[in-house]
């Protein structure tokens, strides 16, 4: 009897200690998995940011803008142009084809400068090709605006304010060879300056301060 009894408390020593190695076990896998999930995820409310590495952007570089009453493009201390001349025999009988031949400006005064080179006319190799000027011959007497050959203002029209009108006054007198001649003068000078952007219209004036080439006598030019 007495074996009995010792053979069942040895059991259920054994299972007890059996129950609690196991419960061990568990709890220590149950720790384990806590501590990967901990590990693993940000803690609750928190917010897990990515790292991102900047890439470079390249930056575009607009060319600056040059004066509206200069040429579009400077090279050095210098501006391209071009000068409209006359080009024989094609001007004789169209007075409006005129032929553009280049310059350099070393001013920023562009439309004076052009004007003053269709005055001077062509080169003496441009002269061979057949172009020409009216002007040269056309321009007689004494200057009244301290030898100038003429005044140019732009956005007026004669002494009115007219924004894309420019307006050139000669300051000698202007003779005239006839309608073709002076037909020619004013394409030469109106394709010349319109080269610029904002000279859209021009207006010519003689030494007096009347419309060149209008026999009217109403100065339609002004109107």
């Amino acid at each position: 009897m007495k074996d009995r009894q010792n053979t069942f408390y040895n059991y259920l020593f054994a299972s007890k200690a059996f129950i609690v190695s196991s419960a061990l076990l568990i709890l220590a896998l149950l720790l384990a998995a806590c501590g990967s999930n901990t590990s693993s995820n940000p803690p609750a409310g928190s917010t897990s940011t990515p790292t991102t590495t900047a890439t470079p952007t390249a930056t575009a570089t607009e060319p600056t803008a040059i004066a509206a009453t200069t040429a579009t493009t400077k090279m050095g201390n210098h501006h391209p142009i071009k000068v409209y001349f006359s080009k024989s025999p094609d001007s004789e009988h169209n007075f409006q084809a005129v032929y553009p031949v280049d310059r350099d400006s070393p001013t920023t005064a562009v439309a004076t400068y052009a004007i003053q080179q269709l005055i001077a006319g062509p080169t003496s190799t441009e002269k061979n090709a057949g172009y020409y000027s009216e002007l040269p011959k056309a321009l007689n007497g004494p200057s009244s605006c301290s030898g100038a050959d003429f005044t140019l203002v732009l956005d007026k029209k004669g002494t009115t304010d007219e924004p894309g009108t420019a307006t050139l006054k000669f300051c000698r007198t202007l003779t005239s060879g006839g309608i073709g001649t002076d037909a020619r003068i004013h394409t030469e000078i109106e394709k010349t300056l319109q080269q610029f952007p904002t000279i859209k219209k021009v207006v010519i004036l003689t030494n007096e301060g009347h419309c060149f080439g209008d026999e009217s006598g109403m100065d339609r030019c002004l109107q």
